[in-house]
């Protein structure tokens, strides 16, 4: 890279860490298709990206913007506020139309209700419970604990 484009570009932006993130964005927009705001002389990528941004040929501003969005893993939606959450419940009311806090207290109903029926099911079909297991585990074991238990099995050998 000529030194001079460098040098042009720091008076653009300062912090020569943030430059270089700045220049490699831009390299790969233009990598990707984006159209360049002056010839390319024969030059590679990141020294058209470099040249653009001495000559502002592309805002700055608008590359830090790329390139936070291109960097970030979680993208945040906007969130209505409360106030126009209650708007939102009262227009849906008007028009009978379900709300979305209304349809997760409907779904968790139904959820419940699929619950009851496949515990009852369970019961009917001769399932255990909990309760059944425990049981079933202290005859196993006896009164007297896991001692008694090995007594016995010694016995019937």
């Amino acid at each position: 890279m000529a030194r001079i484009t460098v040098e042009d570009c720091v008076l653009k932006v300062p912090n020569r860490f943030e430059l270089v993130l700045l220049a490699a964005q831009r390299a790969r927009e233009i990598s990707a298709g984006s159209p360049l705001t002056l010839d390319r002389d024969n030059d590679k990528n990141p020294v058209v990206s470099l040249r653009e941004i001495a000559e502002d040929g592309v805002k700055v501003d608008v590359l830090n913007a790329n390139l936070i969005q291109n960097l970030q893993k979680h993208v945040e939606k906007d969130e209505p506020e409360e106030d126009n959450l209650d708007l939102l419940a009262a227009g849906d009311d008007l028009i009978g139309v379900e709300s979305p806090s209304r349809r997760s207290l409907v779904e968790e109903e139904i959820a419940d209700e699929v619950l009851a029926v496949g515990n009852e099911a369970l019961g009917a079909d001769g399932g255990m419970d909990a309760d059944d297991d425990a049981v079933e585990a202290d005859e196993a074991v006896g009164p007297a604990g896991d001692d008694a238990a090995a007594e016995s099995a010694d016995e019937e050998v």
